[in-house]
């Protein structure tokens, strides 16, 4: 069965190719469906067949059409799929296009797309109206030359203009008005020496008439170039009225050329990517010259060995295992063997480096982004200031490959009990996942008590208005800030240490999740509380923060993400973990690079951990919290060793301070209650319950009241 229908598919495909009219396949496949959901099961299978038969007759035809022509109406009479005209063609409009914006950015001192105007606006201009608006301002202005001569501007345009022609009679007839002031402030100069060549010429002054006239061809001809100069502009659909302004035409052929090569090079991707999977196998066509080189050898056929091993080293030349194998094939084969790549696989080489160069020079000069789908191209080939950024492009590919490919394989989370209740592909995105069951509710209350102090003695902004809106108060703790107050007996230690015990828990999580094997460093810690302030919720509007990215400046009208101070451009991976919600509002939400677009929302709760990477796929913002009080740990991440959180290393230092200084304390008590009880010279026996009923009694701890039963923490 499967063989007969893969059969009719193919008939069908030969037959839409034939002349006659091809239904398109979208519309089939929509009455398709109508008829499925119909339960018209008979008409439903003959039209999604026949959807399917327009949809492969239509890319055979294109298929064909377009090697047709390659033959018949090849560019430049160069051989058909040389490629050369391309570069001789569109090298140049890339360089025109190139040209065009920084002369224009220079002479205008901004983008050009800030000058562009609408239909209407740019037809009043042509039109001269404002001339007549002028005209009405100089004379309320008692300025009378001013307003003759724009009001003679615009009549001159427009003489068909009635209260334009009475308000001309009229400034003829009013005193202090010359004959002067009639002149046309937009007259061109190639008209005024028509005129007066046509004058002389009637006059029968033909000296003076050949230098007028000669006059008014050399300006009519540069007039003319500037014209089509201006043509050369935004193009428009005079039948559309929708005013979206388009590329000028060297703007526009580049940007659609570019485009296509872009599409050219991912077409390696699409064939290298077996159904059903998501990623390319990696040197798809390179690999498959090494493992032929490989096996013409083992056969014995070296003369196709070396074959396969030159076509090889067009892609990587300077591979020293496959120089070692071109050596031992040209002693195998004797010197004078010439020995010389497929000639397929040097067109191919020939014409993917043809259009990489063209991509990268207008990446560099016109802007966009391309992701290099090889791995083999040549590091000369890349613009010096983009090589970074290929780099990068990689590295990010292949972790994006990793997130997807190897998800399965990763082991599982540090810690029990803890469940990934949202990931990616249920929040509309690419690295974010929700954790729940991070924290207990009671140390979610621990951690609450100690956000108490930061809005007494915190740091952050200590409980003043939130530098995002008016509407909440924001209370911040960090981790060394934390540390200070229980030295000082603000706060318990045990909470103190809890908050460094939670955001190691949750950086064990994020790293083990995001990139196992691969370091995560604390960048920054805060625990924060935004606090709704009640007189100022009616009519509010705003967010409690505005939609950003971590490590980039987004810029939404753009749709790009500037990776530049003063933004953190060292942070990798993002976490909120959460500690209430008793509040409303305050929620976390993710868009797309517009700012406006919701993604995906995460409403919070105690130990639930929301974690994301910081760059320009993961825009986000929170909600405003309009009631009550929304306390959470932020925490950033950097792979950067330079840039991990200094503040911490001290807090860990006070930490070990502490410890050194309570075993002391420890050791003193149980030796001064070991003098009362026995003599001097037996051994003091230890006793973790005495420790612990000793530190509980301890005066400095007593004004804390906290219950006599240990918290639980072992599972830091």
């Amino acid at each position: 069965m499967a063989s007969r229908l893969c059969l009719c598919l193919l008939l069908a495909a030969a037959a839409a190719t034939s002349p006659g009219r091809l239904v398109p396949y979208d519309l089939l496949y929509a009455d398709g469906v109508r008829a499925y959901f119909a339960r018209d099961w008979a008409r439903a299978a003959e039209l999604l067949q026949r959807a399917l038969h327009s949809y492969a007759g239509l890319r055979a035809a294109r298929r064909a059409c377009r090697a047709a022509c390659r033959r018949e109406a090849a560019f430049l009479g160069g051989p058909p799929g040389a490629g050369r005209w391309e570069a001789a063609l569109f090298g140049p409009v890339l360089q025109r296009a190139d040209c065009l914006q920084h002369c224009l950015r220079r002479r205008l001192g901004a983008a050009p797309s800030a000058h562009r105007a609408s239909r209407t606006i740019r037809r009043d201009f042509e039109r001269r109206e404002p001339y007549n608006y002028l005209q009405v301002a100089f004379f309320q202005l008692k300025k009378l030359d001013q307003a003759v001569s724009a009001a003679h501007t615009f009549f001159v345009a427009n003489p068909q203009h009635l209260q334009m022609r009475e308000d001309i009679e009229k400034y003829r007839r009013m005193s202090g008005v010359r004959s002067d002031n009639f002149r046309d402030l937009e007259a061109t100069p190639h008209w005024e020496a028509y005129e007066a060549g046509v004058q002389h010429y009637d006059a029968d002054e033909y000296l003076q008439a050949v230098a007028r006239l000669e006059e008014s061809l050399t300006e009519a001809l540069s007039a003319l170039e500037e014209c089509r100069a201006l043509c050369e502009g935004p193009w428009e659909d005079e039948d559309d009225d929708e005013e979206e302004m388009q590329p000028g035409l060297y703007e526009a052929i580049a940007a659609h050329y570019i485009q296509v090569l872009k599409c050219r090079q991912q077409c390696v991707l699409e064939i290298a990517t077996k159904p059903g999977r998501i990623s390319a196998t990696e040197d798809f066509i390179p690999s498959h010259l090494d493992l032929l080189q490989f096996a013409y050898d083992q056969v014995g056929n070296q003369a196709l060995a070396a074959e396969c091993a030159a076509s090889y080293l067009l892609f990587y030349p300077t591979d020293e295992l496959m120089l070692e194998k071109m050596n031992q094939y040209r002693t195998e084969l004797g010197e004078d063997t010439a020995v010389a790549a497929r000639e397929s696989i040097q067109r191919y080489v020939q014409r993917s480096l043809m259009e990489k160069k063209l991509i990268y020079y207008a990446v560099e000069h016109l802007g966009g982004t391309f992701n290099d789908p090889d791995l083999w191209t040549p590091d000369e080939l890349i613009p010096e200031n983009l090589k970074e950024k290929h780099r990068e492009d990689q590295e990010k590919q292949k972790q994006e490959t990793l997130d997807v490919e190897e998800r399965d394989k990763r082991g599982p989370l540090p810690f029990e009990d803890i469940a990934v209740t949202m990931d990616s592909h249920q929040m509309n995105g690419t690295q974010r996942v929700v954790f729940d069951r991070v924290l207990t509710e009671s140390e979610c209350k621990d951690l609450l008590r100690l956000t108490k102090a930061a809005g007494e003695a915190g740091d952050g902004y200590r409980a003043r208005r939130s530098p995002h809106t008016p509407h909440e108060r924001f209370e911040g703790l960090t981790v060394l800030r934390a540390m200070q107050l229980a030295q000082n007996g603000d706060v318990d230690w045990r909470d103190a240490k809890l908050l460094l015990q939670a955001s190691e828990k949750s950086r064990k999580i994020i790293e083990s999740y995001f990139t196992p094997g691969k370091k995560l460093h604390f960048s920054f810690t805060h625990l924060v509380c935004r606090t709704a302030v009640d007189e100022e919720q009616e009519g509010r509007m705003d967010l409690s923060h505005p939609v950003h990215a971590d490590n980039c400046l987004l810029d939404p009208e753009g749709q790009e993400c500037w990776k530049e101070p003063p933004a953190y451009v060292y942070r990798d991976y993002s976490g909120i973990l959460y500690l209430n919600d008793d509040f409303q509002g305050g929620g976390l939400f993710f868009t797309e690079m517009d700012t406006v677009t919701v993604t995906a929302k995460v409403h919070p709760k105690c130990g639930r951990l929301v974690a994301f990477s910081s760059g320009k796929e993961n825009p986000h913002g929170v909600w405003a919290v309009s009631r009550g009080r929304r306390c959470a740990i932020a925490l950033w991440y950097t792979h950067s060793q330079e840039h991990a959180e200094q503040e911490r290393v001290k807090a860990e230092e006070l930490i070990e301070q502490r410890a050194v200084e309570q075993d002391q304390a420890d050791r003193e008590e149980r030796q001064g209650a070991d003098g009362s009880g026995r003599s001097s010279s037996e051994p003091p026996v230890p006793s973790s319950e005495t420790r612990y009923t000793s530190r509980r009694h301890r005066p400095d701890l007593d004004r804390t009241q906290h219950p006599k039963e240990l918290r639980a923490r072992d599972e830091f």
